[in-house]
């Protein structure tokens, strides 16, 4: 018996990978975020599986859930949105799993920012602009950010941020990478990327809270902020130059 952690993707259930999907096919218990997580991917547990929306329940309640299961020799799906280990609270379930001599492995899935990145055709990347992509949140109702991983410090380099969590603090959002990034700086929402009713507002550091005070969004949005979101010609990368030689190009190939 296993507990397999799995990534269910963004939304889409065709964006939970091969793997993640068939573990579910063949397991008898099912536990999965529901609010997070659609019907559709938890729709592909064989009949008569046990299915369990854990929304509601502790992380006692949880683990009791896979506890029975062990005991009863079934293996348990344990479903996340996203790729568990962003935000997917997964350490704290392994280390009591560890504790009880429980088996677990972990399925990774596709991340919010990187469906973002792709229904919005944007590299997060670009050369000579940006080469780092920071993933964050900040602090509201859950955890405090440790010590250097504040906004101000985060945001004083050049690269991409992708902030969870945080669209119901997009004031401090603003107001803390204004002084850094500009203005005019590039910013994008991304709500429920890759569900039906995804949605993506754009604006600027400037103007985007407005823009979505105006939406309604208040959760299950993603902040993406840099000047790789911007528009506009960007410089080619070496990797295609025909100038550029390597081991599989070499220097006057073919």
């Amino acid at each position: 018996m296993t507990v397999h952690f799995i990534g269910a993707g963004p939304g889409a259930a065709d964006l939970i990978t091969v793997r993640g999907r068939d573990l579910i096919h063949r397991c008898a218990v099912v536990l999965y975020a529901g609010s997070l997580v659609p019907e559709a991917v938890v729709g592909e547990a064989p009949a008569g599986a046990r299915v369990v929306d854990t929304a509601p329940l502790t992380l006692d309640e949880i683990i009791a859930e896979m506890e029975a299961a062990h005991e009863a020799g079934f293996e348990v799906a344990r479903v996340h949105s996203g790729d568990p280990s962003l935000y997917g609270a997964i350490a704290e379930q392994m280390r009591r799993l560890d504790a009880l001599a429980i088996p677990y492995d972990v399925t990774p899935g596709v991340s919010a920012y990187a469906a973002a990145a792709a229904a919005l055709k944007a590299e997060l990347t670009l050369p000579e602009v940006v080469q780092t992509v920071i993933v964050t949140r900040t602090a509201v109702r859950s955890s405090p950010m440790p010590d250097g991983e504040d906004l101000k410090t985060l945001g004083a380099g050049g690269g991409t941020l992708a902030i969870h969590l945080s669209v119901n603090n997009l004031a401090h959002v603003v107001r803390e990478l204004t002084p850094l990034r500009g203005a005019d700086c590039p910013v994008v929402v991304a709500y429920r990327v890759s569900w039906p009713d995804e949605k993506f507002i754009r604006g600027t550091l400037a103007d985007i809270r407005a823009k979505v005070k105006e939406s309604g969004i208040t959760r299950t949005a993603l902040i993406l902020v840099g000047r790789a979101l911007g528009e506009g010609a960007h410089a080619d990368s070496r990797l295609y130059d025909p100038t550029h030689h390597h081991v599989l190009r070499p220097k006057g190939g073919a």
